[in-house]
């Protein structure tokens, strides 16, 4: 049976103006700088202004820091705010670019973007004397690589793959054959497929000492299990080496790259990092901008506005001209609101960033041992902001400083308790734990136990099992693997 019922419901949307707005916060420079150039394209409204012929005026700055509200929470759909007459008034208006201080630095050149290892490699691969079905081959390598430079695939399943899918029969040994090939292009042991092969691949195209170098690769095809868990003594015995020469063959070794791609197989990953906040030191105080001087400065086009107020004060409009007018209005709305996000996305980075640096100022004047427990919601309270729109802002953004440059995430940090009852960052007793790792005797390393007990003695109270999951995020060895001769 039908029935008929009413229902009241209580329900919050974010309008079109707010999801753009939080959107445009998500982004880096670069992305920003993207995501305007692409408005421009496709809202015929917008223009790109050229920075010098922009002046800017301090009544501007002022009535625009009135239009424009700072807290992301309260963000107003507010149509009279500027209208069509604002710009046609204002000749030189770019509200990008408003609110900026004079005494904001000019950005920094970036440097020239380099070529990726994947790129450069296939360079080289077409320097080898191979057929043409080779070449794809080996092209089909190359972009098989994984971040550390290695080839994972099977490759008799890629030969297969070829010959099924581009009709090129290359047999598995050829295949081998170009697969030792690129493996001893630069850097030499790319493209190997597990660690042994890697470094036998650098020992055999290596200029070290003929002698060490038979060793090295004898301990590497032989003993390669022993070597991997620092069975030294084994080793010893089997190879019938003094002391000295199977320390000298090991520290050959040890000079050999593991990981020949060094995480940096693609482009975007040896790109240098752009920061989006640059924080230097003026003589006691330390000033913060956003270094967004290479974005394109937009403003709403002067021809268009005159069209659409042409078009608004026509006694009799056809229907033409009322599609025209409709498209206008609705294009100058849409322009309107974006640089009005822009700037609102300005002003709040800023307004987190700043609380950032007040929360962490030790940081900045003493170095990372004086970094303190943060969390988002701590700046969230501070600043009267969403803990979501904390976490837009410091996703995939940087900032550089006179202690370097560090992603926004750096910065929050759980923390540990002391004896003196304060609480000490977990980022700072990963360091203590490295600094305590680099200095142990190296023939007997500390567990993690004596770690955990050199901590307590310096005030920090910490579990066996945590300074395991510090060691291991740091990437730090077992102290039975740390061992050394």
């Amino acid at each position: 049976m039908l029935t008929l019922q009413q229902k009241l419901a209580l329900q919050q949307k974010l309008s079109p103006q707010q999801i753009q707005y939080q959107k445009l916060l998500q982004l880096n420079t670069l992305a920003l700088e993207q995501r305007i150039k692409t408005e421009l394209e496709l809202n015929p409204i917008l223009e790109e202004t050229i920075e010098e012929d922009i002046e800017l005026r301090e009544e501007e700055n002022a009535e625009t820091d009135e239009s424009i509200e700072e807290e992301d929470d309260s963000y107003q759909n507010d149509d009279d705010e500027f209208g069509i007459e604002d710009f046609m008034n204002d000749e030189d208006i770019d509200l990008d670019k408003l609110n900026r201080s004079k005494d904001e630095e000019k950005s920094r050149p970036l440097a020239p973007q380099k070529k990726s290892l994947r790129e450069s490699l296939i360079d080289q691969l077409y320097m080898l004397e191979l057929t043409e079905e080779e070449t794809i081959l080996g092209e089909n390598i190359i972009g098989s690589l994984d971040k550390d430079g290695y080839f994972r695939e099977d490759l008799q399943r890629l030969v297969n793959d070829l010959k099924l899918f581009e009709h090129i029969d290359i047999s598995l040994e050829n295949a081998e054959k170009v697969l030792k090939q690129i493996q001893t292009l630069e850097p030499v042991g790319i493209a190997s497929r597990n660690l042994q092969e890697c470094l036998l691949v650098q020992i055999k195209n290596s200029s070290y000492d003929p002698y060490y170098s038979y060793l090295a690769e004898k301990i590497l095809t032989n003993h390669f299990d022993d070597f991997v868990n620092k069975r030294y003594d084994v080793i010893q015995k089997n190879l019938n080496l003094t002391r000295e020469t199977l320390k000298s063959t090991l520290q050959l070794i040890q000079k050999l790259n593991p990981k020949p791609g060094e995480g940096n197989i693609d482009s975007e990953e040896l790109n240098q990092i752009t920061p989006d906040f640059i924080i230097e030191k003026v003589e006691d105080n330390y000033i913060v901008t956003l270094n967004d001087k290479s974005l394109p400065s937009v403003t709403i086009s002067k021809s268009y506005l005159e069209l659409l107020e042409n078009n608004k004060r026509k006694r009799k409009i056809s229907e033409r001209d009322k599609e025209t007018h409709k498209f206008l209005r609705e294009k100058f709305e849409s322009a309107k609101w974006f640089i009005a996000s822009l700037q609102q996305r300005r002003n709040t980075l800023l307004k987190i960033m700043r609380a950032i640096l007040e929360r962490q100022y030790e940081f900045f004047e003493n170095g990372p041992r004086f970094l303190k427990p943060m969390i988002y919601k701590d700046i969230a309270d501070e600043i009267g902001m969403d803990i979501s729109t904390i976490s837009r802002v410091v996703n995939g953004k940087y900032v550089q400083s006179p202690q370097g440059i560090h992603e926004l995430k750096y910065f929050f940090s759980e923390g540990l308790p002391t004896d003196s009852g304060d609480e000490v960052s977990n980022k700072h007793i990963k360091e203590l734990i490295k600094e305590i790792c680099d200095n142990e005797p190296k023939k007997n390393p500390y567990s993690d136990d004596k770690i955990a007990s050199i901590l307590q003695e310096k005030g920090i109270h910490i579990a066996r099992r945590t300074v395991a999951k510090y060691r291991e995020q740091l990437k730090i060895p077992v102290a039975r693997l740390r061992k050394e001769l």
